[in-house]
């Protein structure tokens, strides 16, 4: 079941001169409950991508379909609510609240949605994430791995359509990067989570069941061996 699509996407900023295209015709499909590597190099376009898959940054031409829905032709505070509930992301850099701890920083897109927190689920995720001993901590009592694990719980606590997932392990050491990308899979078959990982890692994004290529703004190849020219 298709999940996500995105056709003939263009992302252009600038004029005359100084236009520069950061996603050139860009057509892909997802398919629900599948872990989907994007891999390039930087300015290769892959972060404008993500932010357009996220409902974040608008793009010049070209539609972003999450289960059938144009997520671009929402209004404004419908494209608001839309990434608070179906989008999930991870960035490199964790950002958590500082005088927050684990359990608040996890629940905060849902109390700041005004929806009720399903502990239970909450304590379930606690626990498949390495945290349930640590929900009383705040994030300068945790690790660096650790801090990435309360993101990833945040992302996944709404149980959003995608998960998008930017670099996640670009500011950790190699072993709290497997365990952090083995969490990723782990949710991808325990959740039936769908996520779209951003990376220029190519060994990490083999770990994924699909790896695209994205050069120049133009998505090129992926795994499969499909031309996307």
């Amino acid at each position: 079941m298709e999940i996500l699509r995105t056709e003939h996407l263009v992302k252009v900023y600038g004029k005359d001169s100084q236009r520069i295209i950061a996603v050139n015709d860009v057509s892909l499909t997802v398919e629900k409950g599948e872990f989907v590597a994007v891999v390039g190099s930087s300015g290769s376009g892959k972060s404008t991508l993500l932010h357009m898959i996220g409902g974040v940054d608008r793009p010049t031409s070209g539609k972003v379909l999450v289960e059938g829905q144009d997520i671009y032709q929402m209004k404004d505070d419908q494209l608001a609510v839309f990434r608070r509930r179906q989008v999930g992301l991870i960035y490199q850099f964790y950002n958590l609240i500082p005088v927050l701890n684990v359990e608040e920083n996890m629940t905060l897109p849902c109390e700041l949605d005004g929806q009720k927190v399903d502990m239970e689920y909450v304590r379930e995720l606690a626990r498949t994430l390495g945290l349930g001993q640590h929900m009383g901590h705040l994030p300068n009592e945790l690790s660096g791995g650790q801090q990435q694990r309360v993101a990833i719980g945040r992302a996944l606590v709404t149980r959003p359509a995608i998960l998008l997932a930017y670099e996640p392990t670009g500011n950790l050491d190699t072993r709290a990067s497997n365990d952090i990308l083995e969490l990723l899979k782990l949710s991808n078959r325990r959740y039936k989570q769908t996520i779209v990982m951003i990376t220029h890692n190519l060994e990490l994004a083999k770990q994924a069941d699909r790896v695209l290529t994205i050069v120049d703004g133009r998505l090129l190849v992926d795994t499969e061996g499909r031309e996307w020219m």
